[in-house]
């Protein structure tokens, strides 16, 4: 029952903006390497909803460019293949606007792998 996140709006603290808040989340996940180091390095990483987003959103990054560069370099072997790999991008591009867009709703987005890794560290 811990692995589930919770449900509802994105809670807000004194002072924080919820529209803020969801967007910054939101922000995480297209351009998660500057964005969400940004969220776990100032006070920002106090606030629950934004500390989720950007710990899953820069373990996604990471796991999805990992799998892209690995693809990519086995369809670079051929050229049909090769034709190929700048759409392995754009569709890398596509998935994490749609969790941005989930983000920006105020969900907390449970990306079935990563989400449970990162919470068995013990980093959401």
């Amino acid at each position: 029952m811990d692995n589930v996140p919770p449900t509802g709006p994105a809670p807000t603290q004194p002072g924080a903006s919820p529209d803020n808040d969801k967007l910054i989340a939101a922000l995480c996940y297209p351009i998660a390497i500057i964005v969400s180091l940004i969220v776990l390095l100032t006070d920002m990483k106090t606030r629950p909803f934004l500390k989720y987003h950007a710990m899953q959103a820069l373990i996604a990054d990471v796991v999805l460019w990992v799998i892209a560069m690995i693809v990519s370099a086995i369809m670079a072997v051929t050229v049909i293949l090769g034709c190929i790999a700048p759409f392995l991008w754009l569709a890398v591009f596509g998935i994490t606007c749609y969790w941005a867009y989930q983000a920006y709703q105020g969900q907390w987005l449970v990306i079935p792998v990563i989400t449970d890794f990162a919470k068995k560290q013990g980093w959401l």
